[in-house]
């Protein structure tokens, strides 16, 4: 079984089946313009890079199927889902792959 992990702080972690870890993009502290943004006016991150997958869901007849996505991709994020978890003192989310909207190149 091939499971994909990113190293360091979550080396002793991998999800199951068709589920990915991602951590969330930063999100924008200033404007283009160079304007501060405060706490309240940021915009809830979308975007996020895939920091472990699973091996890929299991159809009836035992065989895997293959995960669309691997560590690094960024990928587009549902508004609501997925289950927040923290590492190492650093916040990630666990979803199902089928609940991702999106790879970006």
């Amino acid at each position: 079984m091939l499971l994909t992990s990113a190293t360091g702080a979550l080396k002793g972690f991998a999800p199951l089946f068709d589920r990915v870890l991602v951590e969330r993009v930063a999100a924008e502290v200033k404007t283009k313009g160079g304007i501060m943004l405060p706490e309240n006016s940021k915009a809830k991150i979308l975007e996020a890079t895939v920091v472990a997958a699973g091996p890929g869901a299991r159809k009836e007849n035992g065989d895997t199927i293959p995960m669309n996505v691997k560590v690094g991709d960024r990928v587009l994020l549902p508004e609501y889902g997925g289950s927040k978890v923290i590492i190492d003192d650093k916040e990630f989310t666990i979803l199902r792959e089928g609940d991702l909207l999106g790879k970006f190149d």
